[in-house]
């Protein structure tokens, strides 16, 4: 009971940088000495120090003998611009070592763990293991295939419609649904729409929280249509990246006077090839993106099978009709055994709204060592 007690503690210090650690994982650690907390810490952003190392420092000379708690394999290696965790603990005198899970970074990935047990501490690994990896899905994503973790967030009614026949989709969810989706800004890397949601609603997507912060914006423009007077072009941050598959120089060279890039990816079938624009974000250090829509960005991101995650924000209306935009579109499967399959799904309210989110592939468990 202690260990769940104190590895929750972590857990709940490693939610803090929510958002914040990219492409670092978010880590908290915790010392305890006679059954009670001593120092602790958690991993602010990249480039400051680890957890480890923060609560090992502010413990000081009382970390002899205690056990540390930490919610993922603390580091070993290093390449990377603080020192390894591991040095950190053995020389700290640490007697116990308690992981939540074993760190998918294939510089760690048990390295860590076994460099602990060869200077003679104690490591339990596996506590709270499950909800550790839900905390770090997108760093176990972007470290082991080097592309970010996707998620596609749509707002529709009961139905299955985004818009009505005419366009028209605000609001279709509410308040706090809304609120949501801005708290999901803040923690993303990045957000992308296809240039229809830009024609039609005109958005800004920034984040609309106190102290949150603008994730990139993502832009699929097929034929480069997008106006110049777009709000989505008024950031001035660099942040904004319209990807397209052609475009005159002239049309490149008025976008990027806005202070947006321009980033040119061909699929073979005339349209923007998703895999590959991951392969791109990815090499930039983008760890997690958000689909926000529209209808067919959402089919063509599931038919090129990048989406790890789904989040359907569902609103008690009945908007009908076969005009109705759906939140899917592209052509379905000809056959039920073909649809894509939800897998882990979780229901909750979210004010007069329900969320339903799942995953299209099963969360694999690391091995305990």
């Amino acid at each position: 009971m202690d260990d769940l007690r104190f590895m929750k503690r972590a857990l709940a210090l490693a939610v803090r940088a929510r958002g914040r650690t990219s492409p670092n994982p978010m880590v908290g650690a915790v010392v305890v000495k006679g059954g009670r907390i001593i120092a602790e810490g958690y991993h602010r952003r990249a480039g400051t120090p680890h957890a480890e190392a923060i609560a090992v420092e502010e413990a000081g000379r009382r970390a002899r003998g205690s056990t540390l708690y930490v919610n993922l394999e603390p580091c070993c290696h290093t390449k990377k611009r603080t020192p390894p965790c591991t040095g950190v603990i053995i020389g700290a005198g640490i007697k116990r070592v308690v992981v939540a899970m074993v760190d998918p970074n294939p510089m760690v990935s048990g390295r860590g763990i076994l460099e602990l047990r060869k200077a003679g501490i104690d490591v339990d690994v596996g506590i709270m293991e499950d909800r550790a990896r839900r905390l770090n899905e997108a760093y176990v994503k972007y470290i082991t295939t080097k592309r970010p973790f996707v998620i596609l967030k749509l707002a529709q009614s009961m139905d299955g419609r985004i818009a009505t026949s005419r366009g028209e989709s605000k609001w279709i969810t509410g308040e706090k649904a809304r609120q949501m989706v801005h708290r999901l800004r803040n923690e993303v890397d990045a957000v992308m729409v296809g240039i229809g949601t830009i024609l039609k609603d005109n958005p800004s997507l920034d984040c609309r929280i106190k102290g949150g912060r603008n994730p990139y914006r993502v832009i699929l423009d097929t034929r480069l249509s997008i106006p110049p007077d777009s709000r989505v072009l008024k950031h001035g941050d660099g942040k904004t990246i319209v990807v397209t598959t052609r475009g005159t120089q002239k049309r490149i060279r008025e976008i990027k006077a806005t202070g947006s890039r321009v980033m040119i990816v061909r699929g073979k079938g005339g349209g923007v090839d998703i895999g590959a624009l991951m392969d791109e974000l990815g090499r930039m250090g983008i760890m997690s993106v958000m689909i926000e829509g529209g209808s067919s960005v959402g089919a063509s991101a599931l038919s090129e099978g990048v989406v790890d995650k789904v989040m359907f924000f569902i609103a008690p209306i009945i908007i009908g009709g076969v005009d109705a935009i759906p939140s899917i579109g592209g052509r379905s499967p000809l056959s039920l055994k073909d649809a894509i399959q939800i897998r882990q799904m979780r229901l909750r309210r979210v004010g007069g709204d329900i969320l339903l989110e799942g995953y299209i592939r099963d969360q694999m468990s690391t091995a305990l060592l």
